[in-house]
């Protein structure tokens, strides 16, 4: 890993480029050596990968303002049950037309094919696919009105939770169908499934093999347990037409997310891990730890610390293949959207490795090559004029700051964690008053937050209410506002005067939502399922909405 200009210490060099050029190289690089992923040749003969990075990330020039979304819970009066890719087209075309310039999306990953759906968007099977749940069926080619089951679909649109196991049900039901119906009739179909190459391939058959013996593929076949396994080529062949089919469903993915964000910044949300019994895993099963998973060590909002249950990356590893699997990840998570924000992005830097089955206190800290990660993403960063926001809450070590810093990586300022008035905070950060696993404003000025917090976690419920108390604390310490006593508007009224790139405006907040998405911690059924109360079809006129809007067009 180096940049234009500095020696990468291996002395002379054959360098054979992206692009199929050649250099020669002795000692420091040129400063126009073009930046990307090159192969190395030493005078010892070896050979490696030259990863050349600019150092720097995308930076907007103009401060500008959006809307934090839950897709899923971002529903139109047409939604089937859940929030989707054309729901998502509809926000980005009335944020850009009410003066907003980004949208920040909870990740849109991959779960397992199965019956009963993973609700967590932060434990996707793949950092590299996406969700076949956010389609919009009536808009993939060969759909037919009759392949919907309307007493289902009536079923799911009525659920208090979003019924994800439903909306599967009933989508996939469809979507298979209208794949039988245009699949001989697809050339941009085939087009697209050639340039995109093995790793689709490989992810469709782990899919297929998921929907016939399971998804955690530590319990398969042994001839399938690995993608180099004696009895994968057979599988192949046996399973030719589901791999056709969730390769399709890539593919259309790929199709409405284009249309879906067109030229306004969407902000894709990374997960700091995946599941381990899914397709990343099993695709790089040999550079992960074993019986170990990722999560927090105790902190003031959770004295229990946590446990993510995602397993980590062994850092040499990741080093001894090139960081493959890592820019994979971030590429793709990137791709076309124009924004990536890195949910806890101190795990660049050092993981606290829980021990399987162990208590999430009795974990440590395990460190990784940041300078290396932190500089492949800046690489990807400009090859895509993607900006990048570090979430960077929580327990930071000294030197996270300004490492991010040096790289054009925004911070993540949040008013309820910060007691400086927002006018004071850096230029580079995105400012927001709260985030999805904090409570709303309604709720946490109500003190119904509270009392779902005390009655989900087990958690002292004087502690949380010494913890909401601090919460109120500082949010009435950061400045003030004139505008009255609604404490949403008071809020924003304060956020909006920081000067930070991007303002993040909460959808949830807007609207009066009191339940946060989630409650760090638990595992209830109300996570990740809350839907908005408001539709996209009312949000124009909603007056919470209409309130932030002016602020925010006032900043």
């Amino acid at each position: 890993m180096t940049r234009p200009g500095r020696d990468p210490g291996l002395g002379d060099l054959d360098v054979v480029c992206e692009d199929g050029s050649t250099r020669r190289v002795a000692g420091r690089l040129p400063a126009d050596f073009p930046l990307g992923y090159h192969r190395a040749r030493t005078g010892a003969g070896t050979e490696r990968a030259l990863i050349v990075s600019p150092g720097r990330c995308f930076v907007p020039e103009e401060q500008t303002w959006g809307w934090s979304v839950q897709l899923y819970a971002t529903r139109s009066s047409d939604s089937w049950g859940i929030g989707d890719l054309r729901d998502l087209r509809r926000l980005r075309k009335w944020t850009a037309g009410v003066g907003g310039g980004f949208l920040l999306v909870n990740p849109l990953h991959a779960v397992a094919p199965s019956g009963v759906q993973e609700s967590s968007p932060y434990l996707p099977t793949s950092r590299r696919f996406l969700n076949p749940l956010y389609l919009c069926v009536p808009e993939v080619p060969g759909f037919d009105p009759a392949d919907a089951d309307t007493e289902a679909l009536d079923r799911v649109r009525a659920a208090e939770l979003i019924d994800r196991d439903g909306v599967a049900a009933v989508k996939l039901s469809a979507l298979r169908s209208a794949f039988e119906r245009s699949r001989h009739d697809a050339d941009d179909f085939n087009t697209w499934r050639v340039e995109r190459g093995q790793d689709v391939e490989d992810y469709a058959l782990w899919c297929a093999l998921a929907e016939r013996h399971g998804t955690d593929w530590h319990t398969w076949p042994e001839g399938v347990r690995d993608p180099s396994g004696p009895a994968v080529p057979a599988a192949r062949e046996d399973l030719a037409e589901n791999i056709d089919f969730h390769v399709w469903l890539q593919w259309q993915l790929s199709v409405q997310l284009r249309s879906a964000t067109g030229d306004l910044t969407i902000i894709q949300d990374l997960p700091v891990g995946v599941a381990g019994s899914g397709a990343d895993a099993w695709t790089w099963q040999e550079l992960l730890a074993r019986d170990v998973s990722i999560g927090a060590p105790p902190d003031e909002l959770n004295s229990l610390g946590q446990d993510w249950g995602s397993p980590p990356w062994v850092p040499w590893r990741l080093q001894d293949v090139d960081y493959e699997p890592f820019i994979q990840t971030v590429r793709r998570t990137v791709s076309g959207a124009g924004g990536l924000r890195i949910d806890h992005v101190m795990g660049l830097f050092r993981l606290w490795w829980v021990p399987g089955g162990g208590d999430p206190t009795a974990g440590g800290y395990v460190r990784y090559p940041h300078d290396d990660l932190l500089d492949i993403v800046a690489l990807e960063s400009h090859r895509a004029r993607a900006v990048v926001v570090g979430e960077d809450l929580g327990t930071v070590e000294e030197g996270v700051a300004d490492a991010l810093a040096e790289r054009g990586i925004l911070s993540y300022k949040v008013l309820l964690f910060e007691e400086q008035d927002p006018a004071a905070w850096p230029e580079r950060s995105m400012a927001a008053v709260t985030t999805h696993d904090l409570p709303t404003v309604t709720g946490l000025c109500s003190g119904s937050d509270a009392e779902e917090q005390a009655r989900l976690t087990g958690i002292d419920p004087a502690e949380i209410e010494s913890n909401r108390q601090a919460l109120l604390a500082t949010l009435h310490s950061t400045g003030s506002s004139s505008l009255g006593a609604d404490p949403v508007v008071d809020a924003y009224a304060r956020l909006v005067q920081a000067p930070s790139l991007l303002l993040c405006l909460s959808l949830e907040d807007a609207v009066g939502q009191e339940r946060r998405p989630n409650v760090p911690g638990t595992v209830a059924d109300r996570n990740w399922s809350i839907p908005l109360p408001v539709l996209i079809d009312d949000l124009p006129e909603d007056p919470g909405t209409v309130w932030l809007i002016r602020l925010a067009a006032g900043a």
